[in-house]
């Protein structure tokens, strides 16, 4: 089972839609998926109550205890924990359950600068599994139509960890999905942002599992 956590204290970096729609992807890969909503205020459980035929299992781990809480839950291929903002408490039991720790970002500096403290945390895991947690930042909720400047890829890469090459751009069919209870992978709702998503994906896919 691999566990990837979806993490970044502060509110507004796009972890639950990165979260919702990496787990739809899976399970649109039949990998058998769980998304853990691990946010006590419970957006990803409150998309997943929309519809009742949701094809993602989504359950809710809101307290310190995700490591242990996890051993509990039937074998899965893939789990996906979303995670809390500003909950030291919990963003360490998200980063010690976890394979692999994926940070969006959105790329301000002010943003860029608020993520030291969590990447002190994953990067002190890293050295206690000599390596064998893996992490990397996602730009995150980029202007559409602007260019990244190098100078962000910079001030990521400068933490020490990569940064993946894809980018989830700022799309209004994301909202818009997570209001029906889909993804934009569901009902040809943006195929634009439907290729983001499975080159997210793909790129996830070929660098930790």
């Amino acid at each position: 089972m691999k566990v990837i956590a979806v993490l970044n204290q502060k509110g507004g970096s796009g972890k639950t839609t990165i979260s919702t729609h990496l787990a739809r992807a899976f399970q649109l890969a039949d990998y058998n998926c769980l998304l853990v909503d691990s946010d006590p205020q419970g957006s990803a459980r409150d998309w997943g109550a929309v519809r009742e035929d949701n094809p993602v299992s989504v359950i809710g781990i809101d307290r310190p205890t995700i490591e242990r809480d996890l051993k509990h839950i039937a074998n899965k291929d893939v789990v996906i924990i979303d995670g809390a903002p500003q909950a030291s408490d919990l963003a360490v039991s998200a980063i010690k359950a976890a394979n692999v720790i994926l940070i969006p970002v959105q790329p301000s500096p002010y943003d860029i600068w608020a993520t030291s403290e969590l990447v002190d945390l994953v990067k002190s895991r890293i050295e206690i599994t000599d390596g064998k947690l893996k992490a990397a930042f996602i730009v995150s909720r980029a202007i559409k139509g602007t260019k990244l400047g190098n100078e962000i890829f910079q001030a990521l890469a400068d933490y020490g960890l990569p940064v993946l090459e894809t980018a989830i751009t700022q799309r209004i069919s994301y909202p818009t999905s997570a209001s029906l209870g889909v993804t934009v992978l569901d009902d040809k709702i943006d195929e634009n942002a439907a290729s983001e998503i499975h080159r997210l994906f793909k790129e996830i896919k070929e660098k930790f599992l």
